[in-house]
């Protein structure tokens, strides 16, 4: 059986708004899966994103489980909506060096105005192994889309 491996329209549509973003492509951070109320988003460990001590910086963990979180949101926005972040809430769990993190966001309920997401951070190292890195609660408000 042969399986396409070209990306789904609902992919490209996320990945048109993330290429957008300065900060991402900045950080060195990468769309790896976009479905229905999911993303997921990597991010490469690097002297760009590390803190005083070697570790990921807080900023950057949270940068990204807002990310994923937020295009999790846009999955189930309809055409010509964007999404804004209304607030969200994060603990971190464990500090790391090198390797990358991951973080996961899932649609938690998708409302007319507001929508509800959560992002699980991971750290994968070099050998593959992940461990738990932070967690996140979101809120996002569906905005038209001016560009």
């Amino acid at each position: 059986m042969l399986v396409s491996t070209a990306p789904s329209a609902l992919f490209e549509r996320i990945e048109a708004s993330f290429l957008r973003q300065g900060m991402m492509p900045h950080l060195g951070a990468r769309l790896l899966r976009v479905e229905p109320g999911l993303c997921e988003v990597a991010l490469p460990y690097s002297e760009r994103v590390n803190q005083q001590q070697g570790g990921f910086h807080g900023g950057a963990m949270g940068a990204l489980a807002d990310i994923a979180g937020g295009y999790a949101g846009l999955t189930m926005a309809p055409e010509g909506m964007e999404v804004v972040t209304v607030e969200y809430k994060i603990n971190f769990l464990a500090s790391f060096q090198g390797g990358e993190l991951r973080a996961t966001g899932r649609i938690v309920k998708a409302g007319r105005r507001l929508l509800i997401t959560t992002a699980d951070v991971t750290h994968v190292d070099a050998a593959g192994k992940e461990s738990a890195c932070a967690v996140m609660q979101q809120t996002l408000m569906a905005v038209p889309k001016t560009y």
